[in-house]
This record gives C-alpha cells, structure tokens and sequence, in this order.
C-alpha cells in the first residue's frame, strides 16, 4: 500500500483517470483541474510545478488520488484511513510548500493527527463545505424580475473585478484572474442576470467532463443581495450546463453561509457530501 507521485499530468491522467472517472461528481474539481492542466499547461492556475499522486490498496488496486497546483491547498480524493496516513507522512518528507490540505470531513482528523506527528505543526481548519448535486431543477418563487445572458468581451472590466471580489470573500484570490476570465468569456461560459440591461449577479460553470458539470463561482455584489439574483442566476447557468449535455450538475457551497445552503436545496440541490481544508502552513 503506497503512494506513486508524478508532475508529468499525462502519466496521472492515464493512470488515475479511470479511477476518478468512477465518481465523477465527487471527484469533479480534480478531472477539470487536471485537464485544465493537460490542455493550459502546468502555470495553467498560477505557479508552475503542479504534483499528482494516487495510491495502491493491498489488491493493488487504485483507492485514492490526490493533486496540488501551487499556491493552492491538495486537493484528495474520498480516501481509505491507511492511504491518509500514508499520505500525510508521505507529504511531510517532500519539502514542498503545502498552505492546506481539502479533503473529506471524515478524513480531515485523521490526516490532521499524522501531520502533525510528522511535523510538529497544527494543521487547523480554515473552511468547511459541502458538495450538492441537482436533481429537479427548481425555478426562484416568486420569479424574479430580470433576465439572464451569457457574458461577453463588454463585460470583462466587471466580471475581473467580480472574481477579484468573489476570491477576497472566500479566501481563494488567484495570482492571474485574467487568463481564467479571458478564457471563461470566450468559451461562453459565464453568464450574467440582469435587471434593466445593468448586470447585477453572475455565474460560471465548467465545461461537462465525464458527464459532470461544476456551477462556480457564484457572486452578487454586497449591495444586491437577498433579492433573488443569485437564485436566479444559478438556475440559469444550471440549465444551460443541461443544455450542453451535462448528465450531472454539482456545486460546492460554504458551510458557514446557511443562506447560500437553503437556498441551493431550494433550487433542488441535494447534499452528497462534506469537505474540510485544514491549513498547514
């Protein structure tokens, strides 16, 4: 039982992909991450010198995976307590910067133990969320007044500005916004809900991969919330992922908004599991 590294993205993808293929919904943010990295390249979110990692149970078989793109946390799969550990020890021999770790709510004190074993540091949670997947799409009731629009070039002043805003909130800044909204623009994969021709949320949503699409970022400015735009938005941009053929749409929600929460299962979201990102550094 042990862990295999790699930073050549190919040899993960033809390795572990038919293991992250098998959840796709779970594991929907390391398949679009990975191929964002195969097709972009390695500085495709930031820093270059991505790492990729999966894990062999005793019938050899694959039971877990794991990336990392700097400066972000690891990201792993749902994983066995014996490759949590191992993998915490694993980690803390390689010397890397790692600012955190997201993984599974019932993982997260496991590996939080092994680390700090290893290490002598506190690896501390900093974020809590939830991953829903839509089942009946519901639309906001009452309806709300405005109409949705997929986001063009005009709109790329405010939409930077919005992700930018968006990243302080959620502690997720990014050191290149631009190419991200430069390519979601031009993939039409942002769209906008608008009232009087003036835009007042948005929505993003990725491209389906393994039948699976991922509705983020959502964001409305402070001084428009509660009056159903993001509601709003969010059913838009999930019909369109439909559209496209998506034969799941998910989303991850913080746990420490209960507003956020209700409102996604009002739009027919359905929990399917927690995750944790504890801070290492």
């Amino acid at each position: 039982m042990t862990w295999r590294t790699t930073r050549d993205v190919n040899e993960f993808a033809s390795t572990a992909g038919a293991f992250l293929r098998s959840r796709p919904a779970e594991n929907t943010v390391l398949l679009t991450v990975s191929e964002t990295v195969r097709t972009v390249g390695a500085a495709a979110f930031g820093e270059p010198d991505p790492l990729f990692g999966w894990w062999h149970s005793a019938d050899g078989r694959i039971g877990s995976a794991f990336l990392q793109t700097p400066p972000h946390p690891v990201l792993l799969t749902r994983s066995p307590g014996d490759a949590v550990t191992s993998l915490a020890a694993m980690l803390a021999t390689l010397g890397r910067p790692l600012p955190g770790i997201n993984l599974t709510d019932d993982a997260a004190e496991i590996f939080a133990s092994e680390w700090r074993r290893h290490t002598r540091v506190k690896a501390e949670i900093s974020r809590r969320m939830r991953l829903y997947r839509l089942g009946d799409l519901v639309a906001p009731s009452p309806a709300v007044s405005g109409s949705s629009r997929v986001a063009g070039p005009a709109d790329r002043d405010l939409l930077l500005a919005w992700f930018e805003s968006f990243g302080r909130e959620v502690g997720e800044e990014s050191s290149d916004l631009t190419k991200v909204v430069d390519a979601r623009i031009e993939e039409g994969r942002l769209t906008l809900w608008q009232l009087n021709g003036a835009p007042v949320s948005m929505a993003g949503v990725t491209s389906p991969l393994a039948g699976v699409a991922r509705v983020a970022p959502v964001y409305t400015p402070v001084e428009l919330r509660r009056r159903g735009y993001a509601g709003a938005v969010t059913v838009a941009v999930s019909q369109v992922a439909l559209d496209a053929g998506a034969g799941d749409v998910v989303l991850f929600t913080d746990l420490a908004n209960p507003t956020s929460n209700a409102l996604y299962v009002r739009l027919g979201y359905r929990p399917v599991h927690d995750r944790v990102v504890l801070s290492l550094a």
